[in-house]
């Protein structure tokens, strides 16, 4: 075979290997990723002091109707009066 085909083998299989590596470390990372943002979500859930009940009902609400419950700027205006 031709020695310059074999070289352009041998790196075409390298990089195809540096392929799957980083695509490996690019699925580790986007989980890593979600993780935290699901612990944030947690915490964020946490500080409303929600019953799990009482938190699914909002996130159906806030689902269904988006403009039902006014943005947190307007709710601030409202007790502030």
């Amino acid at each position: 075979m031709n020695p310059k085909i074999e070289k352009l083998d041998k790196e075409i299989n390298k990089t195809k290997a540096r392929i799957a590596d980083l695509q490996a470390k690019l699925r580790e990372l986007e989980e890593q990723k979600k993780e935290l943002e699901n612990t944030d979500f947690v915490a964020i859930a946490r500080s409303f002091h929600l019953t799990p009940a009482q938190l699914a009902d909002f996130l159906k609400t806030r689902q269904a109707d988006p403009a039902a419950v006014p943005p947190a700027k307007e709710q601030e205006e409202m007790y502030e009066d």
